[in-house]
């Protein structure tokens, strides 16, 4: 269940204003720092994030998300600063907006770009997710308390739609604060923390917190 258009773009493009407020203030300590994701420091998920609207929105889709795209892009990035990355942000995020302005709801409800499994929707609620989610991957980093907003919503969404394709389930995902979000033809309610289920399902913490459904990393 894809949330709608109205929600997601403008969710989208407030995520990215603020990741770059995120990192904008970041002194070379902070952006060196290691963090959750395997390899990376702040600085590579920081050009991780950047890299996947800058391909987004000059039409190098093939293959957006998968190991070998995130490296490049992390890798076109090596050694920028966090002012030369935001500034890289700005302008990207106003192209993503100008593309997104052409949407349709049929548009929205067709398919991917690029070989991606699910609507077009679908595609850019992941990239709201992915950025919500790196975002958090950097304030952990930096011992920061988490953002439990909109893109939380927008990750249950997301980690439902890819924990459906593997087959997980039946469920329903009941978080407080978040409307029930079906797996599968829905089933038995998962309540508890949306953060921590989706850091489980992301193979960020324990995937125990996934319920007697088994454990899942929707990136294994």
């Amino acid at each position: 269940m894809t949330l709608p258009r109205t929600v997601v773009i403008p969710g989208l493009l407030s995520e990215l204003e603020a990741f770059g407020e995120l990192i904008a203030a970041l002194d070379g300590s902070a952006w060196g720092s290691p963090t959750r994701c395997q390899g990376w420091a702040v600085s590579d998920v920081a050009g991780h994030v950047v890299g996947s609207i800058a391909d987004v929105v000059s039409g190098q889709l093939e293959g957006l998300g998968s190991p070998e795209a995130t490296a490049r892009e992390v890798a076109e990035r090596k050694g920028r600063s966090p002012a030369e990355l935001c500034q890289e942000l700005a302008a990207v995020t106003k192209l993503a907006a100008d593309l997104a302005a052409v949407f349709d709801d049929d548009t929205w409800d067709g398919p991917g770009p690029g070989g991606y499994n699910g609507t077009l929707g679908q595609g850019v609620e992941a990239l709201w997710y992915d950025t919500y989610l790196h975002a958090d991957d950097v304030r952990a980093a930096l011992g920061r308390p988490s953002s439990r907003g909109p893109g939380l919503r927008a990750s249950v969404h997301h980690v439902a739609h890819e924990l459906d394709t593997r087959g997980w389930g039946p469920a329903t995902l009941a978080f407080e604060g978040i409307e029930e979000v079906p797996v599968g033809a829905g089933g038995s309610k998962r309540t508890g923390d949306a953060l921590e289920f989706v850091l489980a399902a992301t193979g960020r913490t324990d995937p125990g917190a996934l319920g007697p459904d088994g454990p899942i990393n929707i990136y294994a």
